[in-house]
């Protein structure tokens, strides 16, 4: 089950109903589960359960016909969430100034860990991310993996824009 495979079948369908895949992710071996996040392409809306529910619907047709994968297994569609992965060199530039983790394939200046603040993200791919004063300058292609760090900062621009409901 390899995820470019199942990226072919995926992306077409989510982009098709208007959002951008931002993970694709099998987890487990007996009985996996297929999980998809989604989000809106520029990120200024919240992904909802109806969303979630028509992107599960379609995908769900799609993978039935193409049967990608061998034996059974769960679908999961969701949002990323506010503390989401960092998949692609457009979700790094619409983050800049947010503090990220991120885990690189290969060492750079003897490390693969990097807790800090995006400052910059050049036309070449390259993610100047600022951690305690010093700038690492990190190749989009070098990532292993990446995400939002959750800070007070983050919360409290969060709260401003989604108005909690009432029960």
């Amino acid at each position: 089950m390899q995820r470019h495979h199942l990226a072919d079948i995926v992306e077409p369908v989510v982009e098709g109903l208007g959002f951008e895949t931002v993970r694709i992710l099998t987890i487990g071996d007996s009985n996996p589960v297929l999980q998809i996040m989604i989000d809106y392409p520029d990120g200024n809306k919240e992904i909802t359960v109806d969303d979630c529910a028509n992107v599960s619907r379609a995908l769900s047709k799609e993978l039935d016909e193409k049967d990608p994968i061998e034996n059974r297994y769960t679908l999961e569609v969701s949002s990323p969430g506010l503390d989401r992965p960092l998949t692609k060199l457009s979700h790094f530039a619409r983050y800049i100034n947010y503090t990220i983790k991120l885990e690189t394939l290969e060492p750079i200046e003897k490390r693969k860990r990097f807790k800090g603040i995006i400052k910059n993200v050049s036309s070449d791919g390259v993610i100047a991310l600022d951690m305690d004063g010093t700038t690492y300058q990190l190749p989009f292609d070098n990532i292993l993996k990446a995400k939002i760090v959750i800070t007070d900062e983050l919360w409290a621009e969060y709260l401003k824009t989604h108005k909690p409901t009432a029960n």
